[in-house]
Formats: C-alpha cells, sequence, structure tokens
C-alpha cells in the first residue's frame, strides 16, 4: 500500500486543511489526477495523486488540518512492490521528454495545438516544457530503438543530471552526422524545443553545434541575434525567414484576461444595536498577516523611477488586435515588465537569489512571481524560467494563471520557488506604492500605471515639451543583501530594456 501525505504548498507553508476529497474509498485512480482539493492560508489547490491505483483509505477527513508531510490517504498501486516503498506528497518531479511528431509534420511555431497551450498548463509548472513522467515511453523500447538506425530523432529520456540519456546512446551507436540547416531531425531538449516554438523556427533553419549535433539553446538565441542584426552570429544565419503561424479564432473560454478585476468591496453586516463586529480571518487572511509580519522583520530600502513608456504604449497598440484575433488572449503590459526585469536579472544576480541567516542564496533559475489580486486577499504565482520565454510564451502564462486564479482553479505547481517578484498594481489606478518584500526573496518591483505627461524632451533643436507615456515604477530592496546602488542599478537596467522596445520587438 502507498501513503499519501500532504504536500507543501509554498515555501512558507507548514500545514494544510482538507477541503474536499474528490475521491472516495474504492475509487479507481490515475497517476496526476486530481485527488483532493487542500486549504492553506496562502492558496486552495487541487492536489494530484502521486500513484496510480485504487484509493483503500481515507485517514483525514474533510476540514482536518495537518502539517506536513502526514499521511492523509491510501492507495492500493497496480504494482506493490514499487509503489508502497515510494511514499510522497506530491508527484515526483516530472522528467522531460521529447514527443516524435510524425514526418509530415515539422516542428514549427505554431504549427502544433501544444503551442498554443498556455504555460502552466497539465504538462508541467508554469512556463516549463515539463512533461509527466507517465507520458514515457516504455524504456526497454527505447533502449532498443537507440540501438537502431533511424532516419528520425528518437524519443528521449532524461538521465541524472539532466542529460538526455537515449540521445546520447543514439549518438555513439548510430554514427549519425550532425545536425545542421535543412535537418529537420537534429536532436535536440524540450527547452529547446520550446524556444523553436515561440520564435516560429523549425529545426531544419539551425545549426546544430552541440555533441552528436544536437541543437542548443545558444544556437536559436544565436540565429535569434542574426535575424534582429541581418549578421551571422557564431556560425548561425538567418538566411531562411521562419514560417507564418496559423491563424485561430478566438473562443470566449480561450481568451482570459492578463489580470484579475478589482477585488468586490467588503460588506459588514452589524448586528442590531451593535457597534462593532468581530470578522474572523479566513486562512488566506492570516497567511497574508503571519508573511506580512515576517517580511518586516527584513529592513526595507525603496528605488523609483520614472519609465518613457511611450514606445511600448505603440508597439501594444499597434499589435494587440492582431494578437488577440491571432492567440484569443489580449496582450497585456506584464510580459513586457517581467521579461525586462528576467533580462535585468542576469546583470544584477545578487537580486536573484533568498536571503538566510547564513547568507545570500543565488538562484540559478529566473523565477519570477506575479502577484495576483482575488476576493480573498493576494497571491503570487510563479512564472518559472522567465527568461526562457518570449513576450508572448509569458503572456500565455500570465493570462492562464490569473484565469485560474479567477475561477480558484490553482495547482500546486504554480507556487513556491519565486526568486523576485512583480506586483501590478497600476491597473488600480496608482502611481506610487511602497511595495512589501515576498521573503525569502530579496527583491520586489512594481509597475504603476501608465499615464500621459508633459515631459522636457531633448531634440537637435533644443528642450521641448512633449507629452509622453510616463510610468512609476518602485522597486523594494531587502537591505541586508543589498544596498541602494545596487538596487539603482537593477531598476535602471530595467527601465532601459522597457524604453528600448520599439516597432523591431519581438512578440515571439
Amino acid at each position: 500500500m502507498a501513503k499519501v501525505t500532504m504536500p507543501q504548498l509554498g515555501e512558507s507553508v507548514a500545514e494544510g486543511t482538507i477541503g474536499k476529497w474528490l475521491k472516495k474509498p474504492g475509487d479507481t485512480v490515475a497517476k496526476y489526477e486530481p485527488l483532493l482539493e487542500v486549504i492553506t492560508d496562502k492558496v486552495n489547490a487541487e492536489v494530484p495523486s502521486p500513484f496510480a491505483g485504487v484509493l483503500r483509505e481515507i485517514l483525514v477527513e474533510e476540514g482536518a488540518t495537518v502539517p506536513n508531510n502526514a499521511e492523509i490517504a491510501v492507495i492500493e498501486t497496480a504494482d506493490e512492490g514499487g509503489g508502497a516503498s515510494a511514499a510522497s506528497s506530491a508527484p515526483t518531479a516530472p522528467v522531460a521528454t521529447e514527443k516524435q511528431a510524425p514526418p509530415s509534420e515539422p516542428e514549427t511555431g505554431g504549427a502544433r495545438d501544444e503551442t498554443r497551450q498556455p504555460a502552466g498548463s497539465s504538462n508541467g509548472p508554469a512556463g516549463s516544457d515539463e512533461r509527466r513522467t507517465d507520458e514515457m515511453p516504455d524504456r526497454a523500447a527505447a533502449a532498443a530503438n537507440a540501438k537502431a538506425p533511424s532516419a528520425t530523432a528518437p524519443t528521449a529520456g532524461v538521465a541524472a543530471g539532466g542529460a538526455p540519456a537515449i540521445e546520447a546512446a543514439t549518438a555513439a551507436t548510430s554514427g549519425a552526422e550532425p545536425g545542421g540547416p535543412g535537418n529537420a531531425d537534429a536532436r535536440m531538449t524540450p527547452a529547446v524545443r520550446r524556444l523553436l516554438r515561440e520564435h516560429g523556427l523549425s529545426a531544419a533553419q539551425i545549426a546544430g553545434t552541440g555533441g552528436g549535433g544536437r541543437i542548443t539553446r545558444e544556437d536559436v538565441t544565436n540565429y535569434v541575434e542574426s535575424q534582429r542584426t541581418g549578421r551571422a552570429v557564431n556560425g548561425q544565419s538567418a538566411a531562411t525567414p521562419p514560417p507564418a503561424a496559423p491563424t485561430r479564432t478566438p473562443t470566449a473560454s480561450s481568451a482570459p484576461t492578463a489580470r484579475t478585476a478589482a477585488p468586490a468591496p467588503a460588506t459588514i453586516a452589524f448586528p442590531d444595536g451593535a457597534d462593532d463586529v468581530l470578522i474572523p480571518m479566513t486562512q488566506m487572511r492570516k497567511g497574508i498577516a503571519t508573511q506580512m509580519t515576517k517580511a518586516l522583520q527584513a529592513p526595507h530600502a525603496y528605488v523609483q523611477m520614472e519609465i518613457d513608456a511611450s514606445h511600448l504604449v505603440a508597439l501594444r497598440e499597434r499589435v494587440k488586435g492582431e494578437y488577440q484575433a491571432k492567440e484569443g488572449v489580449s496582450l497585456s503590459y506584464v510580459p513586457f515588465v517581467v521579461k525586462a526585469c528576467a533580462e535585468a536579472l542576469k546583470r544584477n544576480p545578487t537580486f536573484n537569489a533568498h536571503w538566510t541567516e547564513q547568507g545570500l542564496v543565488a538562484k540559478r533559475r529566473i523565477n519570477i512571481g506575479v502577484a495576483v489580486a482575488v476576493d480573498e486577499g493576494l497571491i503570487v504565482p510563479v512564472i518559472r524560467d522567465a527568461d526562457t520565454l518570449s513576450i508572448h510564451g509569458l503572456n500565455l502564462a500570465i493570462a492562464d494563471v490569473a484565469s485560474r486564479a479567477k475561477n480558484g482553479k490553482f495547482k500546486v505547481d504554480d507556487f513556491g520557488g519565486g526568486t523576485f517578484t512583480v506586483d501590478n498594481t497600476g491597473y488600480l489606478g496608482t502611481n506610487l506604492v511602497m511595495p512589501i518584500l515576498n521573503v525569502p526573496e530579496v527583491g520586489i518591483v512594481t509597475m504603476e500605471a501608465i499615464t500621459k505627461r508633459p515631459i522636457v524632451v531633448s531634440t537637435e533643436d533644443g528642450d521641448v515639451i512633449a507629452i509622453r507615456s510616463i510610468m512609476n515604477m518602485v522597486l523594494g530592496v531587502d537591505h541586508r543583501a543589498n544596498d541602494g546602488a545596487g538596487g539603482s542599478a537593477l531598476l535602471r537596467d530595467i527601465k532601459a530594456w522597457l524604453e528600448s522596445v520599439g516597432p523591431e520587438t519581438p512578440i515571439y
């Protein structure tokens, strides 16, 4: 028998309340199928089953609160020998796999339905390219395929350390030549395939420089840069234009907004003759109170700058109609700010970090949280590997979590692991907000309302007054980790990226 335990839904969450069991004893449950709803002080989320089998016993009833890792249910697995020894609180980390496309269907941007799937959908964490382990092919069959030379690239399992083991075996046994332009079957990781899709490229356009001709992330980014500059970059030359992505008709169900509406004002009913009434705290409110009290123990410092968003506004106005007609999702300003932050964090890595009593823990991955207001309070779902996503990819990820926030349909992978936070307070009409850090993160930035203001602009004929679209941004800094000079450098880089947006800035 395999034991199901209470998962940890967020780094600072210590316990969870069973909201509702979605299965009853005797029901068959598939791996990753929603098993129960858990209520925490931060969020309500569906928890998938870590095992496939039959739910034999529910150990914790609805409404009960238990600590993380407490046993809550028992599942009889199909293979008792393997399942009973693998008790887990959540699905194991998804293992990346590659799905082989039919020979007649080249993997080009927008050519397959999965390119329209919002990041953070059932295949993996928001913004990731992970796949469920139950989608992996049979290992024996995969190994057999790896030994036999084939005209098509094999499906790849991932070995320890992230190296595609089957790809390596194929390279060693098949004698395949390195991939290059015109080789649509060049080997690559799922993350690289995602980059190709986002930029509307096919493998046939890229010269693979990795081992055995594998196309690397650098190969794709160099090719994209060569498209932008018109010059070869590290051997990559954009000689072949990318194929056009097909359009699709938007539907009401596929068009979530990139932000949720402002929460409705609270109404309070006073008993007859009473001058005051106690409003009990919800689980989320308790969590917010605890987190904010903890956050204010960190010494905050603030940096504020004005961003001339005129070119950003012009670009969005020019493309938003066509984009929504094509994608079925509105294009907001938030993904541009998230992209600017991701690029700036590469240049200022001490802000992509967590503070601990032992010192600063720098993070390799750039996982940006986007604050979302809901009726019960505020939540911060995480867009993972934000630096690898295009504006389009970020927009889909943000629209997806915002839509699910509105409907209360969160997933375990939506939370935890954030390294920096963006707070879009501007849609509420704010001009200057002093944000509170989402500890243990050491940086948070607000994007305020974009307003038209008279600004002095320098021209060849001297200074003139012009009407420009201006947005304030405020960066909150954990002064234990960074100083004001470092904060100014980070915000200056964010400002520079946003002000460099122009007609040629790629959306895909």
